[in-house]
C-alpha cells in the first residue's frame, strides 16, 4: 500500500518551554511513516492550516488557561465549528507552567474543550511509568525547567497523534 500523506498541524503560543515541547512533538510525528508536520505560531497560522490538517496539536503556556493571543486566534475559527469542518480530525494538547499546582491540567482541558466543540477526536497520553515524572493523561506538560522526561512525553504524544491520524486517513478500524 502506498503511504498516504497525513498532515499534523502544531499550533502553539509564544513561550520558550512551549516551543521546546512543540519541537519534541514534531520530532515524534516525524517518526511515523506517512506523516508530515507543520508548526506555527498564531500570528503565522491560518484557518487553512486547520482545514488541511488530519491532526491538530495545540500548545499554550499555562496562564490560568489558554494564553490570550492564542485564545483570540482560536475565537476567530467559530465558523469552522458551525460548518463541522474540524469534525473527525485528531486533536491533542500540551502546556508548560511555572508551578506544579498552577492549573496545568485546567489549561489542557481548556484546549481540549475547544477541540471537543469542533467534534474532534481527542488523543491523550496512556499510562506508562514515565507518567509519574512527566505528562498528563490530558497531554504533554512541563513544570518549571523542561526535563528529558517532558520531552519524551511530548515525543510520545506527537507519535501517538500521527499514528492514529494515519490509521484514520487509511480508513483503518480503530
Amino acid at each position: 500500500m502506498t503511504d498516504v500523506t497525513c498532515r499534523i498541524f502544531i499550533l502553539h503560543d509564544v513561550g520558550d518551554h512551549v516551543a521546546q515541547l512543540a519541537q519534541a512533538i514534531a520530532a515524534g510525528v516525524a517518526t511515523v511513516p506517512g506523516a508530515e508536520v507543520k508548526v506555527r505560531l498564531p500570528n503565522h497560522a491560518t484557518k487553512a492550516d486547520l482545514l488541511e490538517a488530519d491532526g491538530i496539536i495545540i500548545g499554550t503556556p499555562n496562564w490560568t488557561g489558554i494564553k490570550g493571543t492564542l485564545k483570540r486566534w482560536l475565537d476567530t475559527t467559530g465558523d469552522l465549528w458551525e460548518e463541522g469542518s474540524l469534525a473527525g480530525k485528531v486533536g491533542a494538547a500540551f502546556t508548560s507552567s511555572a508551578g506544579r499546582h498552577s492549573g496545568t491540567e485546567f489549561t489542557l482541558l481548556s484546549v481540549l474543550h475547544w477541540m471537543l466543540g469542533g467534534g474532534m477526536i481527542i488523543v491523550g497520553l496512556p499510562w506508562t511509568p514515565l507518567m509519574e515524572q512527566a505528562g498528563s493523561y490530558y497531554g504533554a506538560t512541563s513544570v518549571g525547567d523542561i526535563t528529558e522526561a517532558d520531552l519524551l512525553q511530548a515525543q510520545a504524544l506527537g507519535r501517538r497523534v500521527a499514528q492514529i491520524a494515519v490509521q484514520l486517513r487509511r480508513g483503518a478500524n480503530l
